[in-house]
């Protein structure tokens, strides 16, 4: 469990999901997490309807908002956002490596400044100026937000584009012919001492061709929330109204499943299983 105060620049800080019925999400994650809700509340942005932010054990842990009117029918998302000291200038630093600017920068005061930005391939991702709120007080705790994972169909062009406008350095992890690819910040120290994983970790990547999830059609990031069984897990959405993307299967240190809200946010979950990591 972590209960990070602040966030250096580079690492991913919140995670939120605007639903088209708010109160539907509420009700399917907060009998699936144990989260409480609080809100209306300013953090991330100042969206039209409600926002509230979902905690547990009274901190806060992740975002559920109104989604703005949209004339597409695709399925709503959650969303990363990526602690920066300048909103405005990692926009601009990010166009002038191959990204592109969505949305803003604005504000979302007191809260802080964003802007929504996406890598050369079109995966969107959330810069994040903290101000009066950092982020997420609660992560790598049952019931929370422990790691975004970026899906791509271009690993070299994102290694180059990530590595440039967030100091990113990629590392393979995992046995040959299943590795995928750890995101570190070097001299971050996150996380918790018993995962199987450096703790200078902000985030994993997979090529989409090797995608644990087969709704995944374009790039984009996901969100990974750990719990104490990932079984139990699968079972309590299911009988909530979501649905089984993919089953509860092992890897390197997790017991993991991919799952989808009941209006298709897709979402996995991870039981930690693993020993701890070896020297980084």
């Amino acid at each position: 469990m972590s209960e990070p105060e602040r966030y250096p620049a580079g690492v991913p800080c919140w995670v939120e999901t605007l639903q088209p019925d708010p109160q539907a999400a509420l009700d399917f994650y907060g009998p699936l997490f144990g989260w409480e809700f609080a809100g209306p509340a300013p953090m991330p942005g100042d969206p039209p309807g409600q926002y509230v932010v979902a905690r547990v054990r009274g901190r806060d842990v992740a975002g559920i908002g109104s989604l703005p009117d949209r004339s597409d029918s695709r399925p709503p998302t959650w969303s990363t956002f990526i602690r920066v000291d300048s909103a405005d200038e990692t926009a601009e630093r990010a166009k002038s490596f191959g990204g592109s600017l969505r949305d803003g920068p604005f504000d979302a005061l007191p809260a802080g400044r964003m802007a929504v930005i996406a890598d050369p391939v079109g995966a969107p991702v959330c810069v994040w100026e903290a101000r009066a709120r950092e982020g997420a007080q609660l992560v790598n705790a049952p019931g929370a937000w422990a790691m975004s994972l970026l899906h791509t169909t271009d690993p070299e062009a994102a290694k180059a584009f990530y590595g440039a406008v967030f100091g990113w350095r990629p590392e393979l992890f995992g046995e040959p012919g299943a590795q995928i690819t750890l995101w570190r910040l070097p001299g971050y120290v996150g996380g918790e001492p018993q995962q199987p994983v450096p703790r200078d970790v902000v985030g994993v990547m997979t090529p989409i061709g090797d995608d644990v999830s087969p709704s995944a059609v374009e790039p984009h990031w996901s969100v990974d929330f750990w719990v104490d069984d990932a079984d139990a897990t699968v079972h309590h959405a299911t009988r909530l109204g979501g649905k089984v993307m993919v089953p509860p299967s092992d890897g390197p240190g997790f017991r993991s499943a991919v799952l989808s809200d009941p209006r298709g946010a897709v979402f996995s979950i991870s039981q930690l299983t693993g020993p701890p990591a070896g020297p980084s």
